[in-house]
């Protein structure tokens, strides 16, 4: 391995390393849900899937809006402009929780929009009171997500990970108090899931820019300083996140409409979905934190303006990224029953989520390839064609190649995941010619 082959896979991991630990971290808060869930009954978790559907298009897209937080961050840092960064900060913080209100207004009218999308009444009417409350949880959310992507962008993404590890002992807490109904609560369900969730992210916003605000060295990123500008001066990394915002967006609503097609099977047959996205959701994290260790690495190349770091940050992260979702894949192949385990003891929802999981394993490479290309793609300052890129992939294939391999060639949810292994494989072709192309230009 040459010394600076080795060198970016050595930065790669010491960035990644905290991130993925935060980002499964937040993932492993969904997982204790569905699990505290699944032993609450298969509608209890019915109603928190067909909710994540809109939770989830909601957050993603949130976190989209915020990701030009750490493209201008990571930009400014490589060009040695420090004070700046803090500005990008400070700025982010008000558009962090309009977009986070925002959304929390627009989780009102779940009901509706579930049965429009054919839900049975029951669950149309117990998700959309999960959602409700899930809605609480946005603001809270958005600000987290633009402070963490700040502290990682100016390479400290140890406090995010440490306020995560904390966040999950308190949901677990609040799980077990609420959804089961224990010291003397009536028993909640997944209304008390929700509940525990939004309490959890409410405090973690607060504690990370408690932290931003006291941190050593502050005063050399003037955290503390209003920015000049006012709202105009975050234009650019508003119009990033307005591109990502909407990738993500387009990416979560078109696994929404999974879920949708997995409603439509049947109430065992969301279930299982909903466990098998859960636990590949989970992994997914680690292609999602090498792809945010590996746009900080190409953030500050292109502010030095470095093409030739900027395509070995690119590439080093992509094998990176292949190798760890190869051996997930494997784990998930070899041990779909164990892992389904953990989520119920049903037996025929069980044998159902075990063949699920195993079926998502053939997904999960590229799939976590296209996620870290997005990230690569997005670090090189590139807006829209990424987006586009996406609509294609995942609208213009994936939603009606589901369709119709899950219902008229009857292969129900596998045919779903036939469908995310063909709009995954276009998508990181795409996105990858897209990298070399912003590299050779940028």
């Amino acid at each position: 391995m040459s010394q600076s082959i080795r060198h970016h896979v050595t930065e790669l991991l010491r960035l990644s390393t905290p991130v993925i630990v935060a980002r499964t971290g937040i993932m492993t808060m969904s997982i204790v849900d569905v699990a505290f869930l699944g032993r609450a009954g298969a509608d209890q978790v019915a109603y928190m899937a067909i909710a994540g559907v809109g939770i989830g298009t909601m957050i993603v897209g949130s976190i989209g809006l915020m990701v030009g937080t750490m493209v201008e961050t990571s930009h400014a840092l490589g060009a040695g402009r420090e004070r700046e960064c803090g500005q990008v900060w400070r700025r982010s913080l008000l558009y962090a929780l309009v977009a986070g209100v925002a959304g929390a207004v627009l989780c009102l009218f779940g009901e509706p929009l579930f049965r429009a999308t054919g839900q049975a009444p029951d669950i149309a009417m117990g998700a959309a009171r999960v959602l409700m409350i899930l809605g609480l949880c946005l603001p809270g959310t958005t600000l987290f997500v633009t402070t963490t992507f700040f502290l990682e962008a100016i390479k400290r993404p140890l406090p995010g990970m440490v306020t995560i590890l904390f966040a999950n002992l308190l949901n677990a807490f609040l799980n077990w108090v609420f959804v089961p109904g224990n010291l003397g609560l009536p028993a909640m369900g997944a209304e008390g899931s929700a509940l525990a969730t939004g309490i959890t992210r409410v405090v973690m916003a607060a504690a990370l820019i408690g932290y931003v605000l006291v941190m050593p060295g502050q005063a050399r990123f003037a955290v503390r300083e209003r920015p000049p500008g006012g709202w105009r001066a975050g234009a650019k990394a508003r119009q990033m996140g307005y591109a990502t915002g909407a990738s993500y967006a387009l990416e979560a609503a078109a696994f929404g409409s999974m879920s949708v097609y997995a409603g439509w099977l049947g109430v065992r047959d969301l279930a299982a979905w909903s466990i098998a996205l859960n636990a590949m959701s989970f992994v997914f994290m680690i292609a999602v934190g090498l792809g945010v260790g590996t746009a900080v690495r190409v953030g500050h190349a292109r502010g030095r303006g470095d093409r030739r770091e900027m395509a070995v940050a690119g590439w080093v992260g992509l094998a990176a990224t292949a190798a760890a979702m190869g051996l997930a894949s494997l784990g998930f192949l070899f041990f779909a029953t164990p892992l389904a385990r953990l989520f119920t003891d049903e037996p025929a929802l069980l044998a159902l989520a075990a063949a699920t999981l195993a079926m998502g394993s053939w997904v999960m490479v590229v799939d976590g390839g296209q996620g870290m290309m997005l990230s690569a793609v997005r670090a090189t300052g590139d807006t829209w064609v990424p987006t586009a890129m996406h609509f294609t992939a995942y609208f213009g294939v994936m939603i009606p190649l589901a369709w119709a391999l899950a219902f008229p060639f009857r292969l129900g949810t596998a045919g779903l995941f036939l469908a995310i292994l063909a709009a995954s494989i276009i998508a990181v072709s795409l996105l990858s010619w897209r990298f070399h192309r912003r590299c050779a230009v940028a």
